[in-house]
């Protein structure tokens, strides 16, 4: 650390600043442009106050600011050093489909893992390929790396999706919640929904055997990837199960020795609503499977499917920062409980 600096300081005089930011942007600047260099030792808060007429208080708040900024440091018994001027913040723009419990998690622990080093903007694209077409080119100059979640409407033509997602510089571009295939070793934070379930299902083929018949319920207002389907199909081939389609639970008639798999917690609701009232013993006369884990799931004992939406988050954070693309495969996890 190097002695205290000695150079005289000019305040910055702003009326439209408190008088603790004037001290802080006084302090910032003379960083900024080299007057204060790294590891000049500050004034105290009390030789600051005396010489510049500022009261001791303002002082101590100034550099606190200057602390959480990073353009200081504190070191116990000796005071205040010149760190430097902060690494630049990334500026990040996350574009998912939709809102929903499970996407709040994904921005959560990504913004929690990403900390200091950016800055996250949020935008949703309701499934429409034409708003993300809108957000991306009104804003590509704006932001040093887009994070797209690409799930469309199930007639979105895959040509144009992958047509936008190129227009992106590959340095600027993760992919997160599913593989967009036809680009350039791209970053990837996904799950891969056919082998995912699929999988699944055999780890827990036993407890599944006695049930004749499975059922996967997607709404059709709710675009779930298509992908489910198929990897269900293939375990019910395997297992000589039957298998059938549903788009919603509300004019379902349950069956015995039926497995029900369900995506929508409104179908849940249904599920449970409607076996309750027929009498069925849940994962004795039929079962229920969920998709993605919640306290209201796991308080009720209904078992679930689920991707571990913390490890995504934080999963595209480490792909954000890291300089060399990468594909990450998000966990999936099938979490026994009362209701198979």
């Amino acid at each position: 650390m190097r002695t205290r600096t000695e150079k005289t300081l000019s305040l910055t005089k702003d009326w439209h600043l408190s008088k603790v930011q004037q001290v802080a942007d006084t302090v910032k600047k003379e960083i900024v442009k080299g007057g204060l260099k790294k590891d000049d030792q500050l004034p105290s808060i009390n030789d600051f106050s005396r010489t510049y007429s500022v009261a001791r208080d303002t002082v101590e708040k100034a550099y606190q600011i200057l602390k959480d900024e990073r353009y200081i440091v504190s070191v116990k018994g000796r005071g205040y050093f010149v760190k430097g001027v902060p690494a630049k913040k990334l500026r990040v723009l996350l574009v998912m489909n939709k809102i929903s419990a499970y996407k709040k998690i994904v921005y959560n622990s990504f913004v929690k893992a990403l900390g200091n080093k950016a800055v996250v903007d949020l935008q949703i694209h309701h499934y429409r390929l034409d708003i993300l077409k809108d957000i991306v080119e009104s804003r590509i100059s704006q932001y040093d790396h887009f994070v797209i979640m690409p799930h469309f409407t199930h007639d979105t033509d895959p040509r144009k999706v992958l047509a936008l997602l190129r227009s992106i510089p590959s340095g600027k571009l993760t992919i997160l919640d599913k593989r967009i295939t036809g680009l350039d070793n791209p970053a990837e934070v996904y799950q891969d929904f056919e082998n995912d379930i699929y999988e699944a299902l055999v780890s827990q083929s036993e407890l599944i055997e006695k049930y004749n018949n499975l059922v996967v319920i997607l709404r059709s207002d709710e675009f779930h990837p298509r992908e489910i389907i198929k990897g269900i199909r293939r375990f019910c081939r395997k297992y000589k199960k039957g298998f059938t389609v549903a788009s919603g639970a509300e004019e379902l008639e349950l069956q015995p020795a039926t497995l029900y798999i369900e995506t929508s917690e409104s179908d849940l609701a249904y599920l449970m609503k409607k076996a309750k009232e027929l009498r069925f013993r849940l994962s004795k006369d039929i079962g229920i499977i969920s998709f993605n884990e919640t306290v209201l799931k796991d308080l009720l004992q209904v078992t679930v499917v689920t991707t571990n939406f913390d490890k995504m988050g934080e999963a595209a954070a480490a792909s954000l920062l890291n300089k060399h693309p990468q594909r990450t495969k998000v966990p999936f996890d099938f979490i026994k409980r009362k209701t198979v």
